[in-house]
């Protein structure tokens, strides 16, 4: 069996259906547990050194003993740690987790004010982007930690098969992945896009971290605003690959300009050779009695936010009509995730 058909088994998912009580509940608060012992170091701990000395962390980081104590007893009630005395270490199960952590930046870090209140957003009596808000570090983060364990290797991949001297990335937050990419390919260049102020601001950190000063601009810019309003990004029409995740069922969202999107982006990157776009789509529904992480998560929290999200059979369809051809679509780490990698046609 092939990696890619390795991994699409694995979105089938372990989870068994319909979950009974005793499982959704403790899965709450398990959830919780898990962001929680991440957020506190622990799990990088684990990584680092193999096992923690509760106390010993707790006074080197100045942490309420007991309280952490209480949070280590959940995680072994979970089956995620077991402990020798005061020293625990990580389960096979643990290890599994600490590899899928994002999913729980992103989901509790991230989305918990928006799940907390599906029904203020049922009777209209809050909105999306109005007064309920998600936690924009904690998407970042949680997205950045699902890029480097289950992504990243992937991307590097696909971007080893192409030749490029700019490259583009779309929605580029601190411009980490362009910057890396860039790094890697002596005698490119790169432009990262983001309609983030202050990401802007911390990618000129990233740039300078990676000696790439001159070599990889970050810009603020409004993508929408590139593809529908005429707004030009200096040198940015020269870019031979452009990419973006997680990131374009973002740029179709207003239904009048969604069949525009792909000619706009077409356009507005004439030179370009390839389109590297991965998102997630909507998980087929086709009688399982299991479920994967994440693609529930993903697929709910966008229908409170109002934001559509789409099937692979959609994108596929998108992007044909659009007048890109399909080279492939790579199964891309996370649960009915692709890389679509595409060729103005």
């Amino acid at each position: 069996m092939s990696s890619a058909q390795t991994l699409t088994a694995q979105w089938q998912g372990e989870a068994l259906t319909p979950l009974n009580p005793d499982t959704a509940f403790n899965g709450f608060i398990c959830a919780h547990v898990v962001h929680t012992l991440e957020r506190l170091g622990i799990f990088r701990k684990l990584q680092d050194d193999g096992s923690v000395e509760v106390s010993s962390f707790c006074r080197e980081n100045e942490l309420d003993e007991t309280i952490v104590h209480a949070l280590v007893r959940a995680a072994e009630s979970f089956g995620y740690l077991q402990s020798r005395g005061d020293r625990v270490e990580a389960t096979p199960t643990g290890e599994d987790v600490r590899r899928t952590l994002g999913f729980f930046t992103w989901g509790v870090g991230g989305y918990h004010d928006v799940f907390a209140n599906g029904a203020a957003v049922a009777r209209g009596e809050r909105r999306f982007g109005v007064d309920l808000h998600r936690d924009e570090g904690m998407v970042a983060l949680g997205s950045a930690q699902a890029d480097t364990a289950l992504m990243r290797h992937i991307l590097d991949e696909e971007i080893a098969e192409l030749d490029f001297t700019t490259l583009v990335d779309l929605g580029a937050g601190v411009s980490e992945r362009v910057a890396r990419l860039v790094k890697a390919r002596p005698g490119s260049r790169g432009i990262g896009i983001d309609i983030s102020k202050s990401a802007t601001e911390l990618a000129v950190g990233t740039v300078e971290r990676y000696g790439l000063d001159g070599t990889v601009t970050p810009v603020c810019a409004d993508v929408l605003d590139i593809l529908f309003n005429g707004h030009q990004v200096k040198d940015a029409g020269e870019a031979d690959v452009v990419m973006s995740f997680m990131f374009l069922h973002d740029l179709l969202v207003d239904p009048e300009r969604r069949d525009q999107v792909i000619p706009r982006l077409r356009a507005a990157f004439p030179k370009a050779n390839t389109f590297l776009l991965g998102d997630t789509t909507v998980r087929p529904r086709n009688g399982e009695n299991t479920l994967p992480v994440f693609s529930d998560g993903f697929e709910l929290a966008h229908a409170l936010m109002g934001v559509p999200i789409y099937t692979r059979e959609a994108y596929e369809d998108l992007f044909d009509r659009g007048g890109m051809h399909m080279r492939r679509a790579v199964p891309f780490g996370a649960p009915h995730t692709y890389l679509f990698v595409l060729e103005a046609a």
